[in-house]
């Protein structure tokens, strides 16, 4: 039974600049549908509030969360989801997803920082995660976050966010360059932790590239070309998964609208790889 998604294809993740202002005029057609961090949009009016609802009437969007802080301390902050499903419902936003982390503590962090590999903590995040999805009267999907140091480890990666996903009954936002990143950084298999992740859950993917701190330590900055393991790792996901959604991510160092779709086209041509007989329309 072919799994079904709420959205298709390529993506790309909106962002302010020169991308707001020059992508509609290009006429993207291997853009299939957008994703945005929604606290950088919510309320937003003027002249940026209009051009963004420019793409929201043009394709099809998702969002990408920054400041949800599932895994925090703090109490869940109510009032702020409820202004998530205001936006959601406003612009008719298809899938909310936040990262598998938090960012606060009595305060901001200004980071995103992992949540303890631990039993306790997956009881805990699964639960804040199931008043969210009824809050938002939907399921969200959870990423598997990039991280430098895991205090406290009881758990394996891969064994915790296995559990959170179960408890919480929630999807997978799928972060490839997350897995690469990680695995360099701890010294595992990142086809092997791939193929140990749910494919059910996944709701779609991101794909960025990074920097490269030192031989064994890379710093997931989304501010850089993606590199041939990475591309290598999505097409390793295609073949174990079945083709899912994938959206390009891109916050720095951001190229000419014609350079930067041209990875939009590399990822479509790995889903005509995987899925040559079905028409990933562009357009």
């Amino acid at each position: 039974m072919t799994k079904s998604y709420c959205v298709r294809g390529a993506g790309l993740g909106l962002r302010r600049g020169h991308m707001l202002r020059d992508l509609l005029d290009a006429d993207p057609k291997q853009v299939q549908f957008m994703e945005v961090a929604p606290e950088n949009w919510i309320g937003l009016g003027g002249s940026l509030g209009k051009r963004f609802r420019e793409y929201t009437e043009r394709f099809p969007f998702v969002t990408h969360g920054l400041s949800l802080s599932i895994g925090s301390p703090a109490p869940l902050d109510v009032e702020f989801v409820k202004s998530i499903r205001a936006f959601i419902q406003e612009h008719h936003i298809l899938q909310y997803t936040e990262h598998l982390t938090y960012c606060s503590d009595n305060g901001h962090l200004y980071d995103l920082m992992p949540s303890p590999f631990t039993p306790e903590a997956v009881h805990y995040v699964a639960d804040r995660i199931r008043q969210v999805q009824d809050i938002l009267g939907q399921r969200i999907a959870i990423e598997n976050a990039s991280y430098y140091a895991a205090p406290g480890k009881e758990m394996e990666e891969i064994d915790f966010i296995k559990a959170v996903l179960e408890e919480a009954d929630c999807d997978l936002l799928l972060d490839i360059n997350n897995i690469y990143v990680n695995s360099v950084n701890h010294g595992y298999d990142p086809v092997e932790f791939l193929q140990a992740l749910p494919g059910e859950r996944i709701a779609y993917s991101h794909i960025a590239g990074h920097y490269n701190e030192a031989e064994d330590l890379i710093v997931d900055t989304h501010g850089a070309d993606i590199i041939d393991p990475v591309w290598a790792l999505l097409d390793k996901a295609y073949e174990t998964f079945g083709v899912f959604p994938t959206l390009l991510e891109r916050d720095f160092n951001i190229p000419e609208i014609p350079v930067l779709l041209k990875e939009v086209d590399q990822i479509s041509r790995i889903q005509e790889k995987w899925q040559p007989d079905s028409a990933i329309a562009h357009g």
